[in-house]
């Protein structure tokens, strides 16, 4: 038998072994460094999708957010309350026309009198001898024009006979005219005195109620109104005016006519009607008010004068006017504005004016459209043409009706 020796080209199995070895190690190294720069790629673009989304919020975070509200077409009723004033229909403050001490005082505060009654008498001593010396005056004037008329009466008679001169029986006839001139003026000044005489007693010039008496017994009264004091006060109060001061935005709407609420504070409990009978046509310029008088019934005697009360003004609404949040208003060195969402998102803003302030929401006469869209508590930094951006509302808006929200306030995770 032949030996067969072995090929020296046979690996050794040892060999074979760490090369088999070698082998699986390379490829794990491979699949390794795969995995190793697959992480990596990964790593890369999410980095990249981060920074895109950071820089997309950062943008949309650069664009203030508001809120927008759209105006209401139509008001709703409103109850307008005003300070006022409750006055007598009439009242007049009584004056002394004589001077004198007053004698005595027969009426006082709060008594209801008839027109010509008798409130106080006074005591003028010297008016008494004024017109006694006055009558005197007037019988010796009286006799004088007596004799005069008689002596020109004569003379005439003389004068168809030739016995005087013309010229003579003229001065007599003028003498005559003459004394009776004085008695004339003689008489109106006792008429006058006579006058004075009966205002020594004071009366009700109206029926009313006494609301004042400034004097007493035995006090020292001068005649008029500039040195003296008043006396009485007299009111008429079968009526009663009531004055009120309603602003010029809202004098437009008021109807002669129309019913005014009172309510006054000492009859919580209680309304009391009264109609507009009256403006003065006239705005006051200290205030820019316009004064309405009223006229309210009295027949229980409640309503007093100098009064405080509030009037309850009920106004029909104004079916053309808009409705706004007071917090959409804009106060600018040119008047009121808003802040409206233009084309593009951008602001555009628009003078208005208002009417009625009803609280939380105020009436805009000019400057609105049913289409606008209006910012809502905007901030005092906007600016005509400024981007902006809507909170989320979820419905669509009237510049872009195709979207269902214009709202994308973006966020991080987006």
């Amino acid at each position: 038998m032949h030996k067969i020796s072995e090929s020296p080209m046979t690996p050794d199995p040892s060999e074979r072994k760490t090369r088999r070895k070698r082998g699986k190690l390379g490829l794990a190294l491979g699949v390794v460094l795969a995995a190793a720069a697959l992480l990596a790629a990964s790593g890369v673009l999410s980095r990249q999708r981060s920074e895109a989304k950071l820089a997309q919020w950062t943008k949309a975070q650069a664009l203030p957010t508001v809120d927008v509200v759209t105006p209401q077409r139509g008001t709703k009723d409103q109850e307008l309350v005003l300070p006022a004033d409750i006055e007598a229909f009439y009242e007049a403050p009584i004056y002394a026309r004589v001077s004198g001490y007053l004698k005595d005082w027969r009426q006082d505060i709060g008594a209801h009198v008839k027109a010509g009654q008798l409130l106080a008498e006074i005591d003028a001593p010297e008016l008494d001898q004024q017109l006694i010396q006055a009558k005197h005056d007037l019988a010796s004037v009286d006799a004088d024009s007596a004799l005069a008329a008689l002596t020109s009466k004569r003379w005439q008679a003389l004068l168809s006979s030739d016995a005087v001169s013309r010229q003579t029986a003229d001065e007599k006839a003028g003498q005559a005219t003459a004394k009776k001139a004085l008695v004339e003026a003689a008489q109106a000044n006792v008429d006058r005195l006579e006058a004075l005489e009966g205002f020594k007693k004071i009366t009700a010039p109206f029926d009313g109620v006494v609301t004042a008496r400034q004097t007493d017994i035995g006090a020292l009264i001068n005649a008029g109104s500039g040195s003296g004091v008043e006396l009485f006060k007299v009111a008429d109060t079968h009526q009663m005016r009531v004055y009120v001061r309603v602003p010029q935005a809202d004098s437009d709407q008021l109807i002669p006519g129309m019913v005014v609420k009172l309510h006054l504070p000492q009859y919580p409990n209680e309304v009391f009607d009264a109609k507009l009978s009256t403006t003065s046509n006239a705005v006051a310029k200290e205030s820019r008010t316009v004064l309405v008088e009223l006229i309210a019934d009295n027949k229980d005697g409640k309503l007093w004068p100098g009064t405080f009360a509030e009037a309850h003004f009920e106004l029909p609404p104004d079916p053309n006017a808009f409705r706004l949040p007071t917090s959409a208003l804009l106060f600018r060195q040119h008047g009121l504005e808003v802040a409206t969402i233009g084309a593009g998102d951008k602001i555009a803003l628009k003078p208005i004016t208002i009417g009625r302030d009803l609280g939380t929401e105020v009436e805009v006469r000019t400057g609105l459209t049913p289409e606008d869209e209006v910012v809502d508590s905007p901030s005092d930094s906007l600016a005509d043409g400024d981007r902006v951006q809507l909170a989320e509302t979820g419905q669509p808006t009237a510049n872009s009706p195709q979207t269902a929200s214009r709202t994308l306030q973006a966020s991080p995770e987006e």
